[in-house]
C-alpha cells in the first residue's frame, strides 16, 4: 500500500457472496487494494468475474459480507445511508457502459443536474457544464438531447458528468464497452487526459487489453482475488 494521504480508495479484506441455491456463491474472497491521487487503475478480468460488483462497493453503492472501503480518508462502509450519498456526490464520479443519460434534458442539462443536486446554484452549475462540456469537444452540442447524439457523444456527455463535482474518484465500468473500436479509442484516450489534467484516482474496469495498457497499473480480478499484473 501507498502513504494513506496519497490514497483516494482503500478497499481492506472485502468479501462479497450471494445467495445461489441452497448454498452461496462467494465473488468477492478478501479484495484488498488502493488507488492513489493522478493514478489511473485497471481492473481486469472475463465478464461475470465480479468486476461489477468491488466497483459497486468501491462506489458504496452495494453492501460487504466484511472488509472496509475508505473514500479519501473515510471510512465507507460504517456510514449511515444519508452519510454514504453525500460521499458519493461530493467525492466520486461514476462511468457507466451505458451513458444513462436522462432523456428529457439536454446535454448542458445533463451535465447541470448532479451538480445542482450537490447544492450548486444553477447559473454556477451552468457555467461548469459548460466548460466541461467543451472539454469534451461538445460546446457546439450542448442543447441536443441524447438522443441527437451519437453514442460516443453521449459517452463524452456521461464523462463531463462524471465530473462535474470536481470528486476525488472516479469509477468506470466497460466505459467503452458500448462502442465501435475507433470511438472507443477515441473517447477512451479524452477520458484517460481529463482524468490525468485534474489529478484525481480513477478505477476503471474494462476486457480491452489494450486499453488497459495505457493505465498506470493493471489488477486482474480472478476467483475472487485481486492480483496485480
Amino acid at each position: 500500500m501507498s502513504d494513506a494521504r496519497e490514497d483516494v480508495l482503500v478497499l481492506k479484506n472485502v468479501e462479497r457472496s450471494f445467495r445461489q441455491g441452497a448454498g452461496r456463491l462467494a465473488v468477492l474472497r478478501g479484495v484488498s487494494l488502493n488507488v492513489r491521487r493522478g493514478e489511473l487503475v485497471a481492473l481486469v478480468g472475463p465478464s461475470g468475474c465480479g468486476k461489477s460488483t468491488l466497483l459497486h462497493i468501491a462506489g458504496l453503492l452495494e453492501p460487504t459480507d466484511a472488509g472496509e472501503i475508505w473514500i479519501g480518508g473515510r471510512e465507507g462502509g460504517a456510514l449511515a445511508d444519508d452519510e454514504r450519498s453525500a460521499l458519493r456526490r461530493s467525492a466520486m464520479g461514476f462511468v457507466y457502459q451505458y451513458h444513462h443519460l436522462l432523456r428529457e434534458f439536454s446535454a448542458l442539462e445533463n451535465v447541470i443536474v448532479p451538480q445542482m443536486i450537490a447544492g450548486q446554484p444553477r447559473g454556477q452549475a451552468a457555467r461548469r457544464a459548460s466548460e466541461l462540456l467543451a472539454m469534451v469537444g461538445l460546446a457546439e452540442r450542448a442543447e441536443h438531447r441524447p438522443a441527437e447524439l451519437s453514442g460516443g457523444e453521449q459517452q463524452r456527455v456521461a464523462i463531463a458528468r462524471a465530473l462535474a463535482n470536481r470528486p476525488q474518484l472516479l469509477l468506470a465500468d466497460e466505459p467503452t464497452g458500448n462502442l465501435d473500436e475507433h470511438t472507443a479509442d477515441e473517447v477512451f484516450g479524452m477520458l484517460l487526459r481529463l482524468v490525468r489534467e485534474a489529478g484525481l484516482g480513477a478505477l476503471i474496469a474494462t476486457h480491452n487489453t489494450a486499453l488497459a495498457a495505457r493505465m498506470d497499473r493493471r489488477l486482474m480480478l480472478h476467483e475472487g482475488r485481486v492480483q496485480s499484473l
